[in-house]
């Protein structure tokens, strides 16, 4: 499989990113969002280092989000049974990208604090 063109790899992550559209409520969820902070950059007119702190939050949580997505299939198919660990470990997934959604989050307030400068 390695040493594939980079035509045929960026099929297989284009393929990627259109399995977790069909499968993966969150993702859909977190795409809505994106599209949400897009809409708010296009309006506030930030500076351009906000674009990249938000573009770098927001791909940050898309991607970890697809890891999740990823592993939690590769888990239920290895081990369709609940089990207490393997429970545990999907919670952690989830925790991981709710950790990177607060923080885009957090980076997001102070863009609009900075941008409307509600504090000066």
């Amino acid at each position: 499989m390695k040493g594939r063109p980079f035509r045929e790899r960026l099929g297989f992550a284009l393929s990627g990113l259109r399995a977790a559209w069909a499968r993966e409520a969150s993702f859909r969820t977190h795409l809505g969002f994106a599209a949400a902070v897009l809409i708010a950059l296009l309006a506030l007119r930030p500076a351009p280092v906000w674009w990249a702190l938000v573009a770098i939050t927001v791909a940050l949580v898309l991607a970890l989000e697809l890891l999740n997505g990823a592993i939690e299939g590769v888990i239920d198919r290895l081990h369709p049974d609940h089990h207490r660990e393997i429970g545990i470990a999907k919670d952690m997934l989830a925790g991981a990208v709710l950790v990177a959604a607060l923080a885009a989050l957090g980076v997001a307030g102070a863009m609009v604090v900075d941008t409307l400068e509600i504090f000066r």
